[in-house]
C-alpha cells in the first residue's frame, strides 16, 4: 500500500474526530481534497483540543499583532492572564474527568463575555489568555470584572449528573505601552505579575497594572511613521542615530 494514502488516511481521521468537515475525493490525487486537509491541519494545529480555544503558540501570535498595532499607531490592548483558583483540589476530589468539564465550562463562559475582535485562548493547565484589542484604562478593569464575575457565579454541573461545583478565577492584566517597542514575552510578564498579585491578595479578584505614561510628542510620531528604509520597514531608533 501507499504510504503517502496511510498518511492521508490518518489526516482524513484525525480531522473527522475534530468536526472538520472535508469535500468527497474527486480522484485519488484531488488537490482541492488536499489543500482542505493541509488547511485544516493548520487549523487543527492552532487550537487546543479540550476546549477548542485558541492554544498557546496561537495566542503569542496574536500578541505580537496587537504590540505591532501598539507600536506603529498608539492603539493600546488589554492582555488578561486567567486563572482558576484551587484547581488541584477539584480534580483531587472528583477526578480528572470533573477538571476537564470545569476546564470547557470556564471556557465557554470567558468566550461568550468578549467582543468578536477579542480573542480568549487557553495557555496551558488551568490558565487562560485574554486580549482585548483597543481597549483603554477607561473599560479595561470592567472588562476585566465582567469575565471574573460571571465564572463565579456560575453553578457549573459535574459529569456524574448528580453534583455541581462553582469556581472563582484570578486575574491579572497589563495594557500594550502605546508608541514603544516592546516584546510578547515582557508583556506576558507584566500581567502574570499581577496575576500572582491578584492570587495573594487573596483569589477571586482582579489586578490590573497601571497604565505607563509615555510622554511622546506630536513631532516624534511623525518620526515613527517616517522611519522607514527603502524596503519599506521600519527602523528602530537605536539604528536611526
Amino acid at each position: 500500500m501507499n504510504p503517502q494514502a496511510l498518511r492521508l488516511d490518518h489526516a482524513r481521521a484525525l480531522l473527522r474526530e475534530a468536526g472538520v468537515a472535508l469535500p468527497p475525493p474527486a480522484s485519488a490525487n484531488d488537490w482541492t481534497e488536499i489543500q482542505a486537509i493541509i488547511d485544516g491541519l493548520c487549523e487543527l494545529s492552532a487550537r487546543d483540543p479540550l476546549t477548542g480555544l485558541p492554544n498557546r503558540r496561537a495566542f503569542l501570535g496574536r500578541l505580537t499583532q496587537e504590540l505591532d498595532r501598539s507600536s506603529r499607531a498608539g492603539e493600546m490592548a488589554l492582555l488578561l492572564m486567567i486563572d482558576i483558583d484551587h484547581f488541584k483540589s477539584v480534580n483531587d476530589r472528583y477526578g480528572h474527568l470533573a477538571g476537564d468539564a470545569v476546564l470547557r465550562a470556564v471556557a465557554r463562559l470567558l468566550s461568550e463575555q468578549v467582543r468578536p475582535m477579542d480573542t480568549v485562548a487557553r495557555l496551558g493547565g488551568e490558565e487562560f489568555g485574554v486580549v482585548f484589542p483597543h481597549c483603554g484604562p477607561t473599560f479595561g478593569a470592567l472588562l476585566a470584572e465582567r469575565l471574573r464575575a460571571a465564572v463565579a457565579a456560575t453553578v457549573m454541573p459535574l459529569p456524574d449528573g448528580q453534583a455541581t461545583l462553582q469556581v472563582t478565577v484570578s486575574i491579572g492584566g497589563a495594557y500594550s505601552p502605546a508608541w514603544v517597542r516592546s516584546s510578547v514575552e515582557h508583556w506576558m510578564e507584566r500581567a502574570d505579575r499581577q496575576l500572582y498579585e491578584a492570587k495573594r491578595q487573596g483569589r477571586n479578584r482582579v489586578c490590573i497594572e497601571p497604565v505607563p505614561v509615555n510622554e511622546v510628542s506630536p513631532e516624534e510620531k511623525d518620526l515613527l511613521f517616517a522611519w522607514h528604509d527603502a524596503s519599506g520597514y521600519m527602523i528602530d531608533a537605536a539604528d536611526a542615530v
